[in-house]
């Protein structure tokens, strides 16, 4: 049991979290990125627009033949046995899929941001920047803390080309070459049905004050994916970061928000430096409860895909058939899977597909 002084220690902590994430909000502008804790973060617009609205359509802008809309794509990944074996599957389908695309793409450079504190033995293979961990214990068990603090170093260490930041994750295969969705100002971003801002609408006051509009004024939305400038993500990262680790010391934020807490915390810290987003729900898919891949550009498989032999989803319980990512904790899945009986969603096929198609071609797989 805990005695009386932790039960003041806590809401002083968050209240003094709270403050200073303000604190660096208001005062801020224009200073740079620091690697401290918490980070600077630079000053958000005044001007609240309503998120929810129809995509805009047209092609990048061209100055003497070049585009100028090129995005970059960043993944955060670990250096364990699971993330690693994604992370190779994934920029396998990067490389494949821009070259389809031909010179007028817009897809640019690609960086797995491996938040691990040192190289590992794919360097050669993906190119990565190695951002330190949090201080040991900093994210109380909940490693994608690390997300945000190893953004905020890349931004401020590397030299990035492109214009605008496509943030991913290791568990997404690119199906087709992806335009830059990112508008006017808006980012581009994936609407997540868990996430809800007006249900909680009273733990989020404590980090968006109501005199910054409706709650409702927070996207339903992770970091990833998003396609943002990245003049505007070099303001947010360093908030989200601090946010982040605020919510996760929180203990009402913490019960609240749960394995997504670090969602919210990039939510709100968008919408804090006035960055509204464009909802693409068709950014990505979702197998097995997206059973078609249609014209998606992602798919995202985060979901165990379980279905008896004769193609029958069998959510919640294991099937005779299944592909589940946690399956390869530990060592990363056998090439040439097995492929889902008759009767399963294309979209899991799809996956299986593709799976086995990197596999069969990334060199050494299974080292």
């Amino acid at each position: 049991m805990g005695c009386g002084g932790g039960t003041l220690f806590y809401p002083l902590l968050i209240t003094l979290s709270v403050a200073l994430i303000t604190y660096n909000i208001i005062i801020s502008a224009n200073s740079p990125l620091k690697q401290d804790f918490p980070g600077s973060s630079t000053s958000s617009s005044d001007i609240s627009i309503d998120p929810v609205i129809e995509l805009p359509r047209g092609g990048g802008s061209r100055i003497r033949g070049k585009r100028t809309r090129l995005f970059h794509t960043a993944v955060t990944a670990s250096d364990s046995v699971y993330n690693t074996w994604q992370c190779r599957v994934m920029y396998y389908w990067f490389k494949k899929v821009r070259a389809s695309a031909g010179p007028g793409s817009e897809m640019g450079g690609f960086t797995r941001i491996l938040h691990s504190g040192k190289p590992d033995k794919f360097m050669d293979e993906i190119p990565t920047f190695v951002a330190q961990p949090l201080p040991s214990g900093m994210d109380q068990g909940y490693i994608v803390l690390n997300r945000p603090w190893a953004f905020v170093q890349w931004l401020q260490q590397t030299d990035i080309k492109e214009d605008y930041i496509l943030m991913s994750e290791p568990d997404h295969i690119i199906v087709k070459p992806i335009p830059n969705l990112a508008r006017d100002g808006f980012g581009a971003a994936f609407p997540f049905f868990y996430i809800e801002p007006k249900k909680y609408e009273k733990v989020l006051r404590k980090y968006y004050p109501e005199e910054r509009g409706p709650v409702t004024n927070i996207d339903p939305i992770g970091n990833s994916p998003v396609i943002v400038g990245k003049a505007a993500l070099k303001k947010i990262a360093p908030t989200w970061m601090n946010v982040s680790l605020a919510m996760k010391k929180d203990p009402e934020a913490d019960k609240a928000f749960g394995w997504v807490l670090e969602m919210y915390a990039y939510a709100v810290s968008s919408e804090l430096h006035g960055v509204s987003n464009v909802l693409h729900k068709d950014f990505m898919i979702q197998p097995p409860w997206d059973t078609e891949v249609g014209d998606k550009y992602i798919i995202h498989y985060t979901y165990g895909c379980d279905y008896d032999m004769k193609g029958k989803l069998t959510y919640g319980k294991i099937g005779e058939w299944r592909f589940d990512k946690r399956s390869y904790d530990s060592s990363p899945p056998p090439k040439n899977l097995t492929m889902p009986p008759p009767g399963v969603a294309q979209s899991v096929v799809t996956l299986v597909k593709m799976i086995n198609e990197a596999t069969a071609n990334i060199p050494n797989w299974g080292s």
